[in-house]
């Protein structure tokens, strides 16, 4: 698949993305007897696959371009929802069951007497999104620069990567790290200022964050379409030999990294502001597995495909554990071996082989011999 053809698949998708949510909040506005009208449920499931669609594009940003086997992407998705979920907590202020202006409900209830220092400035949005960045940025760059410095890959780096995210799971889980423990940050009411229970604050959320992620993707496929894009397969694919040509692969996996890092926070944010709670189960190894599993099925090293397995896979979710709740984690495993062993190339590169397939086995339509122009 050329370069050109291939960028413009992801301009595709992202207008896809666009357009299918334009329409779901246009139809989330409409009044519940109207025909086209769309519930708020399914606006809300919509944003949630929007949200993780985000931390498969990162998954996929460092295991299709890189061959980093991330299982452990979950850490950043997570923080980047807690980041958010300060600034959603702090904007109840007195409306809280306790009434305080100050403190959140669970550290009233706990008997804190104070905020944390790592609470202050949350408050406001600017500084809560400079923390949805700045905390799991600052944490993918120092993993990634011990990890890489040492020349750690393959399997050893995959299970170290869980871990780390394990080892957050269980510190969120602690009451006295001051994020809510078990139940986490909940009960949230507007942000700046906009209810989010109403209709048109949930319709501006999804196009917020279609919008986000259609920039993500082009910005994602610009930076793996030229030079860079190049170095980034090479090291992928022999990385001895470009580090013997002079260029530092431990660099390049370090920037992309932590690029990958910053995308799945900003995903973690807009879960938050779709679902309206944030808690330690968000760490849970399991769902970096999963958001593997949505780029095996997509399509590893496409970008688009990566964005189509989280939403398709997560329908399914929806509707399978609606059906057969029990049966969801054998089916999801059967998916996971039924790809690997039938669609090594995902959905996408079952289209491209047929789309290939296809042009062979059409006939060229030429006109007969001695036939009069």
């Amino acid at each position: 698949m050329t370069g050109g053809f291939a960028f413009r698949g992801v301009v595709r998708t992202a207008a896809a993305v666009l357009a299918i949510a334009a329409l779901l909040a246009l139809g989330s506005l409409l009044p519940q007897s109207n025909p086209l009208s769309v519930s708020p449920f399914v606006v809300t499931l919509a944003g949630k696959y929007l949200a993780y669609a985000m931390l498969a594009l990162a998954v996929d940003l460092v295991w299709g371009f890189v061959g980093i086997l991330t299982l452990g992407h979950a850490a950043f998705f997570a923080l980047g929802g807690y980041a958010m979920g300060m600034y959603l907590v702090r904007e109840i202020g007195a409306r809280g069951v306790y009434g305080n202006p100050d403190l959140p409900d669970f550290m009233v209830f706990l008997s804190w007497k104070a905020l944390p220092w790592y609470w202050w400035g949350s408050d406001h949005f600017v500084v809560a999104a400079v923390l949805v960045l700045a905390v799991p940025g600052a944490l993918a760059a120092l993993f990634g620069w011990l990890a890489f410095r040492s020349r750690v890959g393959g399997v050893y780096l995959s299970i170290i990567t869980q871990a780390l995210t394990y080892a957050l799971m269980l510190a969120f889980f602690q009451n006295g790290l001051g994020f809510g423990g078990n139940n986490g940050l909940t009960d949230f009411k507007d942000v700046l200022g906009f209810d989010l229970h109403r209709p048109a604050t949930r319709a501006a959320l999804l196009m917020i964050s279609a919008l986000v992620l259609a920039g993500a993707m082009l910005a994602t496929r610009a930076l793996v379409g030229g030079r860079f894009g190049r170095l980034l397969i090479a090291v992928r694919d022999a990385e001895s030999r470009t580090r013997f040509l002079g260029y530092r692969p431990d660099q390049v996996k370090l920037l992309v990294w932590v690029v990958s890092a910053l995308i799945a926070a900003v995903g973690g944010a807009l879960y938050v502001l779709q679902v309206g709670i944030i808690n330690p189960g968000e760490f849970a190894p399991a769902n970096s597995i999963e958001s593997v599993i949505w780029v095996a099925v997509g399509g590893r090293g496409t970008l688009s495909g990566a964005v189509m397995g989280a939403v398709l896979v997560n329908l399914g979710k929806t509707l399978f554990t609606a059906w057969l709740p029990e049966l969801w984690l054998y089916g999801l495993g059967a998916l996971f071996i039924a790809t690997t062993l039938f669609l090594p190339q995902g959905l996408m590169g079952l289209g491209r082989h047929l789309v290939r397939r296809r042009a062979e086995v059409t006939p060229e339509i030429t006109r007969p011999a001695g036939d009069a122009a």
